[in-house]
């Protein structure tokens, strides 16, 4: 496997090739400063679409296959009571309606902007917090526990600004794990508006701590708070700051390869970031030594599912189709609730059980038995959630995205320039990579 190093020279002669790389990170991430804002990036005003109502819509559509009895159940979200766009100041005024809020930003009417936090660049002593040291960066709470590590939201004693730290514990015999590498490493080379931005790597005996920007919450709570599914302006907006993000790595040959509601987070002022590289990998490396447990279940497509390691990105774009309709519907679009057998019934259910003739190659992959799934025909996406037919080109696009065979899924590049988002404005396809998405003001389109 390429994870693998060779057995290290000994100990007297050279340091291990995993201890050096830890070093180099340390001291490579050590040097890194803020650029001019909290993310180093600009900011641009983006006309707001005028809302459309999409609620008390009666369906006409023919009612979708029953799932049979011992697979109902009823899929349930943990009701987040964190508000993601309580007004943190005078400058921005935000609207919402009381069943599904629409992200509205009015700037203030002095139009003045707060005011810059001085940045320390030239301590004046050698007891002043510097980047790099894990006494610069003060824990205010924990925000999540995970399998190794731990999740604060901090503050920077540098400059002030509010930051995450993301704690890793080391194990003395294991050491710093490989996907906390990995994840410092991809995204110490990714600077785009719409991924999460890398500020500073703390290593000591005992932890390695990455630091990143702060963001307010996730995908997955702010749809909790939503549960009949987002306003369909909302939708549109964080599916395409995800494809532009998604775009970006792509191009570069970088596959997520964990795409789900957790791992996108939304700030306070509607943006949209990727984050948790964790299993990220560049798939430049040749494709037999890819892994078929990746991806969260609910949102693995289903030719990982069936046990293919030969993927490229048209991973994560079964990922995207899965998160766009959940955010139209309020609910997962395949909530598998068993195991890997469970889900892809669940997938066939709506989109027919695949065979040669639909999916070349199916037959051949590891897990596929024609004889342990039920035989069903492929169905219209509306039959199985009715919203995708209130908001114009929806279906079409979430049909081209969740495709079994993988070679036909849209491509993230491909996917921005979909008719469904031609009433965007014009400006959206001309931002640079650093060009955030930050004020937008309710007014009809141009």
């Amino acid at each position: 496997m390429c994870d693998l190093l060779d057995p290290p020279p000994p100990a007297e002669k050279k340091l291990s090739r995993m201890k050096k790389l830890r070093r180099t990170l340390s001291e490579s991430f050590g040097r890194l400063a803020l650029k001019k804002d909290d993310s180093g990036f600009d900011e641009i005003c983006v006309t707001k679409m005028s809302t459309r109502n999409c609620q008390g819509m009666d369906s006409v559509i023919k009612p979708l296959d029953t799932i049979p009895e011992d697979k109902k159940v009823r899929v349930q979200r943990t009701q987040s009571t964190f508000d993601p766009f309580e007004k943190p100041n005078n400058q921005v005024k935000r609207v919402h309606s009381e069943n599904n809020a629409c992200i509205n930003f009015k700037t203030s009417s002095t139009g003045k902007e707060s005011p810059k936090i001085r940045r320390h660049s030239s301590p004046s002593s050698p007891t002043s917090p510097k980047f790099g040291k894990a006494d610069s960066y003060e824990k205010l709470e924990k925000l999540g526990e995970g399998s190794y590590a731990t999740v604060y939201k901090g503050k920077s004693k540098v400059n002030g600004k509010l930051v995450a730290l993301k704690v890793i514990r080391l194990q003395e015999e294991e050491g710093t794990p490989f996907t906390a590498i990995r994840e410092a490493s991809l995204l110490k080379g990714l600077k785009h508006a719409n991924i999460v931005l890398l500020h500073d790597i703390i290593h000591t005996k005992e932890t390695l701590t990455l630091v990143f920007e702060f963001v307010h919450t996730d995908l997955c709570q702010y749809m909790d708070k939503y549960p009949g599914g987002l306003h369909p302006d909302n939708v549109k907006l964080f599916l395409f700051q995800l494809l532009r993000g998604l775009s970006y790595i792509h191009q570069r040959f970088i596959l997520h390869r964990d795409l789900k509601p957790q791992n996108l987070l939304i700030s306070d002022t509607g943006e949209l970031k990727l984050a948790d590289f964790g299993l990220a990998r560049a798939k430049s490396v040749p494709s037999h030594t890819y892994s078929n447990e990746v991806v969260t279940l609910w949102y693995r497509p289903p030719d990982v599912l069936l046990g293919s390691t030969e993927y490229s990105t048209c991973l994560d774009m079964w990922g995207v189709g899965c998160i766009f309709v959940e955010m139209i519907q309020g609910v997962a679009a395949f909530p598998g609730m068993k195991d890997i057998q469970d889900q892809l019934e669940r997938i066939f259910l709506v989109l027919g059980t695949p065979n040669e003739e639909s999916w070349p190659g199916v037959h051949s992959l590891p897990h596929f038995k024609p004889d342990r799934f039920t035989q069903y025909s492929a169905k219209n996406l509306r039959q199985a959630w009715n919203k995708l037919s209130y908001v114009n080109h929806a279906e079409d696009l979430a049909s081209k995205l969740l495709q079994c065979f993988p070679k036909n899924r849209l491509s993230a590049q491909a996917a921005l320039s979909h008719e469904y988002f031609s009433d965007l404005p014009p400006r959206l396809w001309e931002l640079t990579d650093k060009i955030k998405i930050t004020r937008l003001e309710e007014r009809n389109m141009i």
